[in-house]
């Protein structure tokens, strides 16, 4: 990977039936052959990355996330943060729909193929897949993967390593990388309880 700390990316959503239906008009458009969106008539914004409605999770993936998986086993940090008001597609493009997987279903896969695939060309290789899932939602960070105690305070903070987190956090470990069910359980189990 380059050496950019953050890159931004755009996804544009498709207008929802319930706006076709109120005849509703686009007002985001995607700038051909560029990573530039124009908002209205005459605002032109750049990005990274930019994708419009007809991108698929794929596309968004491959392009944006798969490079930092690759990082990441390499022992590198990566985050991804996905950031838009309620109905603009975050949700989505991290969990996926009924016909297809979102950001999360394939990084998941990709640690652990890529991980399995270090462990058989290296003896000796081994890891520990560490876990979190939170949600900023209404200037409250909250744990996804501890739902009942949905409500308890956190923080993130640096620790005396340079390390970024939170003590309180529930973090799940699988040390089977062969397989991978146990994050694939977790995310849909969170998925389904969400604001519950």
């Amino acid at each position: 990977m380059s050496e950019v700390c953050v890159r931004v990316a755009v996804r544009i959503r498709p207008l929802l039936p319930k706006e076709v239906l109120h005849n509703h008009q686009v007002c985001v458009r995607m700038v051909p052959g560029t990573a530039q969106v124009m908002l209205g008539s005459d605002r032109l914004y750049s990005f990274d990355h930019a994708f419009g409605p007809t991108a698929s999770q794929d596309e968004v993936y491959q392009s944006c996330v798969q490079p930092l998986v690759e990082s990441l086993v390499d022992g590198c940090n990566a985050t991804v943060f996905c950031y838009g008001q309620t109905g603009s597609g975050k949700t989505y493009t991290l969990g996926g729909g009924k016909l297809e997987g979102g950001i999360i279903d394939r990084v998941a896969q990709d640690v652990f193929l890529l991980l399995a695939e270090k462990r058989k060309n290296s003896d000796g290789v081994e890891a520990t897949v560490r876990v979190s899932y939170m949600e900023l939602y209404r200037e409250e960070l909250r744990d996804l993967l501890e739902m009942h105690t949905i409500h308890k305070e956190l923080h993130i903070r640096e620790d005396e390593k340079g390390n970024t987190g939170n003590e309180n956090i529930l973090f799940h470990c699988q040390t089977n990388v062969t397989k991978c069910e146990f994050i694939f359980v977790c995310f849909t189990y969170c998925r389904l309880h969400e604001r519950g």
